[in-house]
Formats: C-alpha cells, structure tokens, sequence
C-alpha cells in the first residue's frame, strides 16, 4: 500500500510538488531560524561567561549587592587560599581571579605633560603564573592587532580602537590614574606592549587588560580580588550542574553573616542574563509555533484544492467498495510522505544554509556601536543536534493537521449521489 501510494506522488506531480515545497521551504526556515537563535543564545552565553560572569561567579557578599559599580573597596582579601580550595573541591571548573577597575588612562608626551587621556574600564588578570589559561580564555592572542603580547610585568594591553582615540603606538607609556581598595588616589605607569580587538563593542570602547598582580600592586589589594571566576573545562555552561556546584558552595557560609564573607552565582543569575535566556527560549518555541501554524492552514487549503480535484476519484474508490475511513487514512498517509521528503529536503538544505552562517556569520557592528552587553559583532549561527530533526516537528505535524482538516470532506460524499455524478 506504501508503494503503491508514492508511486502514485511521483506520478502526479499535481498532488505532491506544491505541498512538497511548501513544507520544504517551511522546514528550511524552521532549521535555519533555530540554528540563528541557538547561535546568538551560544554567542551571549560565552562572551559573558569568558569576560564577566564566569559560568558560576565568588564575589563577597556586599561586592555582590553593588557588582555593576565594581566596588573593589568590598573585594575580599584571601583568594590565594580560596581559589586552592576551590581546585581541591571542584577540580571540574577552572578557576581565575578578576578584578575590574576603571579609572583614567594618561598618554603622556617627550617632556611627560598629557599628551592626551580618556576614561578606561580594565580587567586584571593573571598573565603570567605557571599554567594559567587566561590567555585561552579570553582568546587574547586572535585579538591582538598591533604590537606584541606583554612579556613581563608593567606591559598592558588597550583596545585598538581605544589606542587610536588616544593617538598611542605600542611601546609608548601609559599612565593609570584611579583609586585604591581603600580609596585613596593611585597613580601607575605601564607599557603599551600592542592592542586587541575582542570584536565585542562594550569591552572595545575603552579595553584595558593588564596583569593582575600589577594592579594589585597599584590599587593596594595584596591577596585580594573583586571576583573569583569559575568555567567548567569544555567552557559549556551546564545549568544543573553549576546549580549544584553554586548551593554546595554557599551552604559552607550559610550560617554566618559577615557581608565579606563569599558568596556564588551561577550565569543566569548576574546581568540579568536569565531574563535574556527566557526570552531566546520563548523566541524558539514562537518560531515553531508560528510554522506549525502557518504551513498547516497553507497545506489545509492545498488539500481542500486537491480534494476539489480529486473529487471524481474519490467517489470512484467510493463505487469500488473503499471505505471512507479507509479512504480517509490513505489521504494522511500521503500528506505524512509529502512531509517526511519535504522535511528531509528542507532540513539538508537549511543545515547547509546554517554551517555557511556559523563559519562565516554576519557583522553587525552597525547595531552595536551603543550596546552595553557583551555581544560579539559577528553573529553565527549554530548547529545543534537539535537542527537534525527540529525541522520534522513543523513538517510532519503541519501536514498532517493540514490532511487531516481537508480529508473531513470525504465523510459528506454521499453514495446515493455517486452514480448520478458518473453519468454526468
């Protein structure tokens, strides 16, 4: 019955090509739109897991409640110790120590007057301890641009577009100017050993990367850290897990009340990046939705049209002796092929379509020259294992409500009506 039933699609191509590209291009859309918004979902994910959030975050208590003015002044001291615990603890998780500064940068000139200077937000972090990955982290040799990476203590390194604002060539000084941890005025000088480009426009507007034990050293935080950062190896955020790693860490200081004593957050807690998750997942299962909707009222009236065409054959295999319910099944058995080869088409095609835009992706810088979220400028899509067969969902059920609403017509042909319509 299967063969017989697509042999009968390949010969008449009246009854399978349309539906056929309709879910073809249904699904096409479909892979390529899920496969946009897993990318932009990894894109947001992993810029702010590397640069900010870590995929669970150590912060004191009272440095938590005002995290986005970064009061190094409630940073905790003692992090060397901690950080060997955590290691010891959760070997599963590479741990970093952070700390953000912001402050004004001063270039000056031959005789050391400012020359010219502008507001910088730095990030210190550890450059050049035995076996630190922060190098790997924040993928800081594809982001350098001119220059060389800094090689010993007192080199630093500023955004590009920052460096040109400024008119700075890479081994000219820098001067920071900013406060300590206890809020007095630090002054420091570095090195300009080159510049980077994140392609992430809110950390290229004033990027400053610089060894942490410098600024330590310049802000007076000796053993200290406004964050402790933690990302699992793979740097695949998994919620449960950091869930699990988040309240097995803080049921150590439940207890106590001292606001500088640590406390965790997983990603979706800081920056409001649950709200973001929530929406890109909400976005996804619109999409499906909206498809699901759309091709089933198309391929609805394709069936109505068919059933209109169809009419003189469908009372014929009534006269033979061919029930409805019969009739009726056959029909949707139909529209499930059409779906199944529409949805194999669709899917090839839109996996294609999604592998170009996550090797190459689309810049759009244009859209973020304001932006204050880390978001990089080129977009890519990604290709999950859920595009493989994300695609069936709107395909198979599309035709299938579609078939299924178009073939209630068989049920009012009316047999005593059937030979008067084969005489005419």
């Amino acid at each position: 019955m299967i063969k017989f039933l697509f042999k009968g699609l390949l010969r008449d191509r009246s009854r399978s090509l349309f539906p056929i590209l309709t879910v073809f291009f249904g699904v096409l859309l479909t892979v390529v739109l899920y496969g946009w918004i897993q990318g932009a979902l990894t894109n947001m994910i992993d810029a702010n897991a590397r640069f900010s959030t870590g995929h669970v975050k150590i912060m004191s208590r009272a440095y938590a409640e005002e995290v986005d003015q970064i009061p190094n002044d409630l940073a905790f001291i003692g992090v060397e110790e901690l950080t060997q615990d955590l290691k010891q603890q959760f070997p599963d998780l590479i741990w970093v120590s952070r700390i953000k500064f912001g402050g004004l940068l001063d270039i000056p000139d031959e005789l050391g007057e400012t020359r010219d200077q502008g507001p910088v937000s730095g990030t210190a972090v550890d450059l050049f301890s035995s076996g630190t990955r922060e190098w790997e982290i924040l993928n800081l040799s594809d982001a350098l641009v001119r220059g060389r990476m800094p090689e010993k203590r007192g080199e630093i390194l500023i955004g590009e577009k920052y460096a040109r604002q400024l008119n700075v060539k890479p081994g000219e000084t820098a001067t920071l100017i900013s406060s300590t941890m206890y809020g007095s005025m630090a002054m420091a000088n570095f090195t300009v050993a080159g510049t980077i480009r994140f392609g992430i426009t809110a950390l290229d507007r004033g990027a400053m990367i610089a060894d942490i034990s410098d600024i330590r050293e310049a802000l007076n935080m000796e053993d200290a850290a406004g964050e402790i950062l933690g990302l699992f190896n793979d740097f695949v955020y998994r919620d449960e897990q950091a869930e699990e790693i988040k309240a097995a860490f803080n049921a150590n200081y439940a207890k106590d009340n001292d606001e500088f004593l640590p406390v965790m957050d997983t990603l979706p807690a800081q920056s409001g990046m649950a709200d973001y998750l929530e929406m890109v997942g909400a976005m996804s299962v619109t999409v499906l939705a909206v498809y699901i909707i759309a091709m089933s009222i198309v391929l609805w009236n394709a069936g109505l049209m068919g059933s209109l065409r169809r009419y003189g054959e469908i009372g014929v295999r009534l006269a033979m002796g061919e029930t409805k319910g019969h009739l009726y099944r056959s029909l949707i058995s139909e529209s499930l092929m059409v779906g199944f080869i529409g949805s194999v088409l669709g899917t090839a095609v839109g996996l294609a379509i999604t592998y170009f835009l996550q090797e190459k992706g689309i810049n759009i810088s244009g859209m973020m020259k304001n932006a204050s979220i880390l978001f990089s400028d080129v977009m890519r899509a990604r290709i999950t294992p859920a595009c493989f067969f994300i695609g069936f969902l709107p395909g198979m059920v599309a035709t299938f409500l579609g078939a299924s609403i178009s073939g209630i017509g068989i049920y009012k042909r009316k047999t005593s009506h059937l030979m008067k319509e084969l005489e005419a």
